[in-house]
Order: C-alpha cells, then structure tokens, then sequence
C-alpha cells in the first residue's frame, strides 16, 4: 500500500465518538460483498468515480481473478448525512429530515468463504456493528446461517439486507421474508439494495448510522487492538489496529502487551483507503500504526499495543488451529532461503497460516505448512508464485491424528511420521451444516456412503432443508465441496467447525519410485481404501512420468508389504543401427554394452517428480 502525507479534509483527529460507527459486511461467498463497499466508497466520495474499479478493496490479483474476497479490508469513509457527498445521494437523502451532520464510517469488507471464516471472527472483534448480506437470487446459504451466528456471539447489531435486486429474481420476497425470520425483524426492516446500481444503498447507509451504536470507551489505560497486519520494507511491520482506549500518537514509546516487546511508534493515520499519516489516532477509531519492527516473529494479531509502562492486554481473539497441513517444498534447493523469506512475509497478514522447517530425503529441505482448509492451500501457493515468483513442490493435503503409541497419544500432523504399528488412533472430525433445497435432499443424503457421514439429522428452513452430520475432516478437504455441488446443481452450500475426535481404522500408504519412498506421496488413509487408492497411484503414476534410460518401478507400500506395482520400460536405442551386415557378433557386444549401462543407471539412477506431476497427482 501507498503512504500519502498531507491529510484530507474532512478528517479531523478530535472526532467526537458518538460520531464514529465501526461495522463489516458479512455474507456467503460470491454474494456481493464487494461490489456493496464499492458503492459506499462511491457513496461518501472517499474515491473518485474516475478512480473506481470494480472490488475495490480487493488488492491482490487472486482476489479479482476468483471473485472472491481472500482478505479482511478496513476503510474509513467521511458521510454527510442529510446532505449526501454527490448530486445522486443529496437527492435520496432529502427524503430524511435529519440535521445535516458528519459522521467517520469504519467499514470493515470480509471474506465469506468458511476457509476463511477466522478473517471474520477478527473483523467481529472490532465493530459493533455488521450488515448481514444476501443474494436475492440464491437466497440464505450456509456461510450466511454461520456468519450471522458469529456475529450474534460477538454482541453486534445485525441489519439485514437483500442483494441484486437488479435481477428482478422472481423468489425476491421468499429471500426477505427468510432475512427478516433469521434475523428476528420486521420484514419491511429488510433492506432491498443492488450494490451493482446503488439501489437503496444510500437508506443502507443511514440504517448502520441510526442502529449501531457508537463505540464506546474501554475502562483503563490505552489500549489498541491488533486485528491484521502487512510488512513495508521502509517501516516493518504495520498493524491494523482499534482504539478502544486512550489516543496514540506518533513519534511516542509504546508496547506490545503480550510479547513484552517496546517499540517507538513511526507513524500512524487512518485508511481512506490509501494509508495517510495523521497526529494521533483516537479512542473508537480504526486505523494503523506503523511499528518498525522488522522481526515477523515479534508481532502477533490479537495483541494489544499500550502504554510503555503498566497497562492490561486486551481479551484478543482466539488462535487460529490450522486443520490441513501440506509439506512445502522449493523447486530449486537454492530458493530456500528465498521461500522462508516469501513465507514470514505472507505470515505477517495471514494469522491463521503456519508452518515450520521440515526436510524429505527426495525433496530437500522446505517447510511444513499449516492452512484453514484446502482453499486456503490453494491461494497461499499462488501467493508464492505470483507474488514472489516462487516455485513449489507440494505434499498431499493431510490433517493431524492423534495417535497412540506405547501407552502415549502423539499428534501426527506429517503422514511420513505415521507409525505402522500403534495402539489407538483419533482423527479429527468436523460438525458440517448443509444447506439444501428440499429437491436435492436424496442426492445430497447418497454421500453418505462416500464421505462416511454419522449422526445425520435434518430441519427444515422455509423452502430449505438444514442437514446437520458428522463427518472425517479428512473427507472434507478431498473433494467433498465439488461433490455436494455435483449432486445439488450447484444448489446446496454448507458451513463446518472442529468437533471432538473419533477413533479410525487408518493406515499408512506409501509410493515407492525406483525402490525409494517418495514422502511427498505418502498418505493416511482408511484402511478399507489401501488397495484401491495404492493401484489408482501407481497407474496414475506410469501414465505422468516420462521414460528413462533404466526401467523404473512403481510401487505402494501398505500393511509392512507391496500391494501395488506398476513398470515403466526402460528407453528404447538402436545402438547398432548403423552396423550393415558382417558378423552378428559386434551388434551382441553393443547390445549387451548396453545392457550393463542400463543395469547401472537403475542401480543408481534417481527420478526427479516435476512440480507439474505432483499438481497432477493432487487432483481427484
């Protein structure tokens, strides 16, 4: 992000409380989040019409190529009310007899996707206020029904409101009748917008200023909440922070509560949504601070920053537990260092990613990497390679098992430390809500049988069937999601959280190439599955690699014993193609020449899986 100096009009640093309103937007994935904070940034005049592009807030290239919003985004915006900041709002709001009056919006866009739901839970933290967002057109989806649970939890004021009205859908009142049931409000309270054409979002914008409250001050020393950060190569490491007590200014001695860590504030300002510098940030207000810390270690989301001296930390948020975990590894060994760098930087605004040194006898060394799901997976490696234009290997996605081995439990996060021979072994389970039209309630039941559900019971939700189960995570981050859009037309959404442990039958299934394991191929699978998974490898496998001079095997290894194998030949020459006719014994000796060549490379030769075969082998 750009830092810009001089300040804007409008922004002054003694901005009465009760004139600040802090919320987010929540809502399932592709629902129109985005395009809504471009009409309100639009709306208050804090970008120019000129300057707008569609997602605005959306920064990274992955965000707009997928149309989906990976990435929390806070704003502030300046909003006159009763007057409008242009020609099309003055118009809409002289309906309002409301005294003209200016007030500091905080908007906080969020993901709505559930990989990405602790993006969310950090943005509840910091309002008091959300607008819960639904598509006309597709209706209240699982994502919705948890978000808007999350919200309550946190104590928000919640407005509902119906999106691309502009469809004209026919179902239009079906969906706000639903909005005004889940929300517990009057129907005629459900807002009717289109963020694409700015229909009704001016009366949006007056509905989160009359109905959420205005922040309040926090009992005790000064106090900034950290919920999100990013990494400037000139200033370290900039948070995202809300002021719930006190003011901050710059140039003054301050300190990170939970790490102990004393630092001198560099700058601080506001987001407008380009960083711009001011003299203190107040209580109530959202902003950043840039903290020059260079080390991403000493920073952490949830911290509090406060006084040098004395001070309490703030309640923070709950960490992060990632649930899917993928070995990393460079595609050239010299990149190493170049991949740590790449993953401290993307840590910094990614809480919820983790990831430790890990080294493969095949792969060299790289990095054990812990995501929220296998989307999440998906867009950290894409990070890597357009952001830092890295390269990489990866493991099958796995999760961790607790395993019980001599008499002691051990969690098992990489399937390469998996034991053959344990006592007792837990793997972790999600509680999963889907949520289906009533005619696809047998298509979605019939997977049962392929993702081992348990406990299923069913509700009903207007013209919905909520589907509550149990299910292995394991199930979850393979190929269910594409599964359940298969059978449901598209229809059908669900939302998940961890539940407690259950016991498995699993087992270890490795692929050998060349008689040597490949780790980045092995896996924990069901028992039941070894045999057919093992052959649908190795198949798979002598159709992907290429020839080599030496015949190559193919082997999965289970149960301490082969149960696959497949054979690649060996590369066919005519070493004595040129000889014409003569005596038949000097074709022998070069063919058996050959021979014993190839008897040594396959004693010593090695084979290199290209990144290109291991995303091959990743897909279902």
């Amino acid at each position: 992000m750009a830092l810009t100096i001089a300040p804007r009009a409008g922004f002054c640093n003694n901005t009465p409380m009760e004139k600040i309103r802090n919320f987010c937007i929540i809502a399932h994935i592709d629902h129109g989040k985005s395009t809504l904070a471009d009409r309100l940034l639009e709306i208050t005049g804090t970008v120019e019409k000129r300057a707008m592009k569609e997602q605005y807030l959306d920064s990274m290239d992955l965000e707009r190529e997928r149309g989906i919003t990976i990435k929390m985004a806070p704003v502030r915006m300046n909003y006159e009310l009763g007057i409008g900041n242009n020609d099309s709002e003055k118009k809409s709001n002289s309906q309002f007899a409301i005294p003209n009056s200016s007030f500091i919006l905080n908007l906080i866009d969020t993901p709505g996707h559930s990989d990405f739901s602790y993006e969310v839970s950090r943005a509840l933290t910091a309002v008091e206020g959300a607008v819960l967002l639904v598509d006309a057109t597709q209706g209240i989806q699982a994502q919705t029904l948890a978000n808007f649970h999350s919200a309550q939890k946190a104590g928000l004021t919640i407005i509902g409101a119906v999106n691309k009205i502009d469809m004209h859908p026919p179902g239009l009142e079906a969906v706000v009748d639903d909005v005004a049931r889940l929300v517990g409000i009057p129907r005629d309270e459900v807002h009717r917008i289109s963020g694409k054409t700015g229909e009704g979002v001016a009366e949006l914008l007056r509905a989160v200023i009359e109905k959420v409250p205005a922040p309040t001050r926090r009992e005790g020393e000064r106090a900034a909440l950290i919920f999100d950060s990013l990494y400037d190569d000139h200033k370290g490491i900039i948070a995202f922070v809300r002021i719930f007590s006190g003011a901050f200014r710059a140039g003054e001695e301050v300190r990170l509560m939970r790490a102990g860590e004393k630092l001198k504030i560099k700058e601080l300002g506001a987001l407008v949504p380009k960083m711009q510098s001011r003299e203190t940030l107040d209580v109530g207000e959202i902003g950043y601070i840039a903290t020059g810390i260079k080390d991403p270690d000493k920073l952490k989301i949830g911290d509090t920053i406060g006084p040098a001296v004395g001070g309490d930390a703030l309640p923070g948020y709950r960490e992060p537990q990632p649930v899917v975990f993928v070995a990393v590894y460079p595609h050239e060994d010299s990149d190493y260092d170049d991949l740590k760098v790449a993953l401290y930087r993307l840590k910094l605004n990614d809480a919820s990613f983790t990831f430790e040194p890990d080294m493969s006898e095949v792969l060299g060394r790289g990095f054990k990497c812990g995501f929220l799901g296998r989307l999440h997976f998906e867009i950290i490696t894409q990070r890597l390679e357009r952001e830092f234009n890295l390269k990489t290997v990866n493991s099958f996605p796995s999760v961790a098992y607790e395993v019980k081995q001599r008499g002691e439990w051990q969690t098992v996060q990489n399937p390469k430390d998996f034991p053959d021979d344990y006592e007792d072994v837990r793997q972790p389970i999600v509680h999963l809500e889907i949520l289906t039209p009533a005619r696809f309630l047998g298509e979605v039941l019939s997977l049962q049988s392929q993702f081992r559900f348990s406990g299923i019971t069913t509700d009903n939700f207007g013209d919905y069937i909520i589907v509550t189960t149990k299910l292995p995570l394991s199930e979850l981050v393979s190929d269910f999601d594409d599964r359940l859009k298969s059978v449901s037309q598209g229809y059908a959404s669900f939302s998940y959280e961890l539940s407690e442990p259950m016991p498995a039958d699993l087992i270890k299934l490795e692929i050998l190439i060349a008689n040597e394991v490949v780790p980045g191929l092995t896996r924990v699978i069901f028992r039941e599955d070894a045999d057919r998974e093992g052959r649908k490898m190795v198949e798979r496998l002598k159709d992907l690699l290429p020839k080599q001079q030496f015949t190559q095997a193919l082997q999965a290894r289970a149960y301490g014993r082969i149960i696959a194998r497949e054979n690649i030949a060996a590369l066919k020459k005519d070493v004595a193609g040129y000889l014409y006719g003569g005596d038949r014994t000097r074709k022998m000796k070069l063919w058996k020449k050959q021979a014993r060549g190839k008897e040594r490379l396959k004693r010593t030769g090695r084979v290199s899986l290209s990144p290109e075969v291991f995303r091959e082998l990743l897909k279902k």
